[in-house]
Order: C-alpha cells, then sequence, then structure tokens
C-alpha cells in the first residue's frame, strides 16, 4: 500500500566527501553518514535529506535547497567569507553580490555546492 508518513527528499552529487564536508563544515549543517555511505541532512526544521553519489552526475537545473534567514545580505557575507561563491547568475537583475532584490517580491540570492547544484538564501 502507498504510505506518505516517512516522505523524504534527496539529491544526487559527484563526490559523497566534499559533499559531506560543504554541508557539515562549510554550512554547518547536521551531516549523518548512513551504513549504505549515502549522506542524511539534519534540517532545524525537523525535516531529512538524502544524499547520494551517482556516477556521472549532473547538476540539477533548479533550486535543491532552500534556507530562510532573516537578514539575506549578513548571510551572502558570511557565505563569501567561507569562499562560498553567491553571484552565480549573469542573466538575473541581481546586484553585485549576487543578491536579486525584487520591489515587492523576494530578497535571495543562490549559490552552488562542490557538485554544481543550486541552493538558495532567502528573506523570510
Amino acid at each position: 500500500m502507498f504510505q506518505v508518513d516517512g516522505a523524504y527528499s534527496g539529491f544526487a552529487v559527484d563526490d559523497i566527501d566534499a559533499a559531506r564536508e560543504f554541508y557539515a563544515d562549510t554550512l554547518g549543517l547536521e551531516v549523518v553518514t548512513l551504513d549504505n555511505g549515502f549522506l542524511q541532512l539534519h534540517l532545524a526544521s525537523g525535516a531529512a535529506v538524502l544524499i547520494y553519489a551517482k556516477p556521472h552526475h549532473e547538476p540539477a537545473g533548479f533550486t535543491i535547497l532552500n534556507f530562510p534567514v532573516d537578514d539575506v545580505d549578513a548571510a551572502v557575507d558570511e557565505l563569501n567569507a567561507k569562499g562560498v561563491e553567491t553571484a552565480i547568475y549573469d542573466d538575473m537583475p541581481t546586484d553585485s553580490k549576487g543578491i536579486m532584490r525584487e520591489t515587492g517580491g523576494s530578497v535571495i540570492a543562490w549559490f552552488r555546492d562542490p557538485a554544481g547544484n543550486v541552493l538558495a538564501v532567502h528573506e523570510r
């Protein structure tokens, strides 16, 4: 029988060790290595996200993980200080820090993990 309890999200990377270092050390998330070698992110929201290595990985063409923050400028400054590039789009109306500030809309900045997957910080 199809059951909806226990559902979770996941995404692929090309280097599981680089992913563990980035998500744990750079972003400060709780990362657990599972018996099968996959990683599991434990998010403050209570959600768990699976990360697995995939041969011939191609980065997702969309934002795979969003982090709501109180201050996008401060979050971007912190990420940039850790060596994370946030100015990743040339075709978006972003400022020099990579922050898009739409009038009446979201304040958001995107960045990539070591596998090239796109993540974002946006104001709550």
